[in-house]
C-alpha cells in the first residue's frame, strides 16, 4: 500500500508521461497531491490517452514538456526546473516489431537516452529516488516453463529486448561508477530498475499490441487479427506496475540502508495464473465485447519471443508488493473501459474508477 502523504507535494519528473503509461501514472502521481513535471514526445496521435485525459487543461500541478531523450541540454533545462526529489524514467521506443524497421533508433532512444537522463541528474545536490524502467524482456529467452528471477542472465533477440538489457547493464555500471561518496561521484542519487510484464488496460491506442488491435476490431464489427494466438505473456492490468513503481521510489527515498538495499532491478508481474497465451487472452475479451478473431499467424515475421513468466518473489519479500487483480479481472476492466469510453463516458471518468477500485482493493489486500 503507498503512503499518500509521501506523495503530497513531492517533486517528480515522470519522462514519457505522454504515453500509454505515463498517461495513467501522471494521473495517479496528481490524485496523490504531487507536483509533476513530464518530459516526452508529443503524443502519437489525436486519440491517444494523454489527450483524452486532456491533464495538462485539468491539472495546474502537471508541468507538460516536449522533447526528445537525445537532447542532453533540454533534459538538464527540466532537471533544473523540477529540482525533482522523485523520477520515474518511462520514455522509450517500447515496440518490439518496430525495432526491427528502426534499430539504430531504438538503441539511441533506450540506451543512450536513459544515459542522458543520468547524466542530467548527476548535478542534483539533494536526495533524490530514480526508477528506471525497462521491461520483463531483458532476460536471455529460454523458452522455458520457469519464471525468470533478477538475477537470470541478461540478454534479446531483438533489437528492442537487447536495447533494454544493455539498459540494464548501462545504469548498473553508471550507478557503481557515479553514485557515492568520491570526488567523481554524487551521495544524493538512488536508483533501481523496474522490469514490468505485459500491461494492458484502458486507454491503450498503439498499433502493433493485442488490445488496442482488438478493440479497434471490435469498434469495426471485424474479426480480431491474432499473429502470434500460442505465444505466453505475464499479462497484468498497467495500474499493477505502476503500483510498484511508486512503492519503489518510496522505499528508495527511505533514509539509510533501507534505501540502499532497493539500489537494485525488480519484477513486476502477475501472479501464475495470469500467464496465458494471447488466444486466451482474446476469448476472454470476446466474453465481454461479442465478436471474432482470425489466425494470421506469419512464419516468416520477426521473431518474438514465445514464452515468458516473470518471478516476483523479491518486490514482494523486500518492498511487500503483490498484484491485485487476476487475469479475469483484468481483462475484465479493461474492456469495460473501452466499451463505456465507446458509449460516451469520459475517458477520465473511466480511469478515476479503476484507481479508485485498484486503491480501495490494495488497502483491503495490506
Amino acid at each position: 500500500m503507498l503512503n499518500s502523504s509521501f506523495w503530497d507535494g513531492r517533486r517528480v519528473l515522470l519522462t514519457g508521461h505522454t504515453g500509454f503509461k505515463g498517461s495513467w501514472l501522471s494521473l495517479w502521481l496528481l490524485k496523490l497531491g504531487a507536483q509533476v513535471w513530464g518530459y516526452a514526445l508529443p503524443p502519437e496521435n489525436k486519440s491517444s490517452l494523454f489527450n483524452q485525459l486532456d491533464l495538462e487543461e485539468k491539472f495546474s500541478c502537471l508541468q507538460h514538456s516536449l522533447g526528445d531523450l537525445s537532447d542532453l541540454q533540454a533534459l538538464q533545462s527540466v532537471v533544473a526546473q523540477a529540482q525533482p526529489e522523485v523520477v520515474v524514467h518511462l520514455a522509450a521506443q517500447p515496440l518490439v516489431r518496430k525495432s526491427y524497421l528502426d534499430p539504430l533508433g531504438t538503441w539511441a532512444t533506450n540506451v543512450q537516452g536513459s544515459l542522458h537522463l543520468l547524466e542530467a541528474l548527476k548535478g542534483l545536490n539533494h536526495a533524490c529516488a530514480v526508477v528506471m524502467v525497462t521491461t520483463d524482456k531483458v532476460y536471455a529467452n529460454c523458452e522455458w516453463d520457469f519464471g525468470y528471477r533478477e538475477e537470470d542472465r541478461l540478454g534479446g533477440h531483438d533489437p528492442y529486448s537487447a536495447s533494454k538489457a544493455a539498459v540494464e547493464l548501462a545504469i548498473s555500471s553508471w550507478r557503481s561508477s557515479f553514485c557515492g561518496s568520491g570526488g567523481h561521484q554524487t551521495p544524493y542519487l538512488k536508483i533501481a530498475t523496474a522490469r514490468a510484464g505485459n500491461v494492458i488496460g484502458g486507454g491503450d491506442w498503439a498499433d502493433e499490441r493485442i488490445v488496442p488491435d482488438a478493440i479497434r476490431s471490435l469498434m469495426a464489427g471485424k474479426p480480431i487479427p491474432v499473429r502470434n494466438h500460442l505465444a505466453t505473456r505475464p499479462w497484468q492490468h498497467v495500474l499493477e506496475p505502476l503500483g510498484g513503481y511508486l512503492l519503489l521510489a518510496e522505499r528508495l527515498a527511505a533514509a539509510g540502508g533501507a534505501g540502499s538495499r532497493c539500489e537494485t532491478a525488480f519484477n513486476f508481474g502477475p501472479q501464475l495464473e495470469a500467464n496465458r497465451t494471447v488466444g486466451e487472452l482474446v476469448e476472454e475479451a470476446l466474453q465481454h465485447w461479442p465478436g471474432s478473431w482470425e489466425d494470421l499467424s506469419d512464419p516468416t515475421a520477426p521473431h518474438e519471443a514465445g514464452r515468458l513468466h516473470l518471478q516476483i518473489d523479491k518486490a514482494h519479500h523486500q518492498l511487500n508488493w503483490s498484484p491485485n487483480w487476476d487475469f479475469t479481472t483484468t481483462v475484465a476492466r479493461t474492456v469495460f473501459w473501452y466499451r463505456a469510453v465507446h458509449e460516451g463516458d469520459s475517458p477520465l471518468n473511466c480511469c478515476l474508477a479503476d484507481l479508485d477500485a485498484y486503491q480501495q482493493e490494495s488497502t483491503h489486500a495490506s
